[in-house]
């Protein structure tokens, strides 16, 4: 029975890798069971400022109305990904 023993690097222990895939399912359970909005505030605003002047230009947005859009916005595409 010649078997190989290990080879003696002095202990050097491998890092804990998951298997592929397990933190990808881990991270789709953590989004879904939150509801904090996941894309930053000012980005999203800007994005939106910048399409509304296509419209019209000097508008003024209250702060809870792009807060109602990114709401909207982020539920629209969760349901959009979720069909996919």
């Amino acid at each position: 029975a010649a078997r190989k023993s290990a080879p003696s690097t002095g202990g050097v222990k491998k890092p804990h890798r998951y298997k592929p895939g397990t933190v990808a399912l881990r991270e789709i359970r953590r989004y879904q069971k939150s509801t904090e909005l996941l894309i930053r505030k000012l980005p999203f605003q800007r994005l939106v400022r910048e399409i509304a002047q296509e419209f019209k230009s000097d508008l003024r947005f209250q702060s809870s109305a792009i807060g109602a859009l990114q709401e909207s916005v982020e539920s629209y595409l969760v349901s959009l990904f979720e069909d996919t």
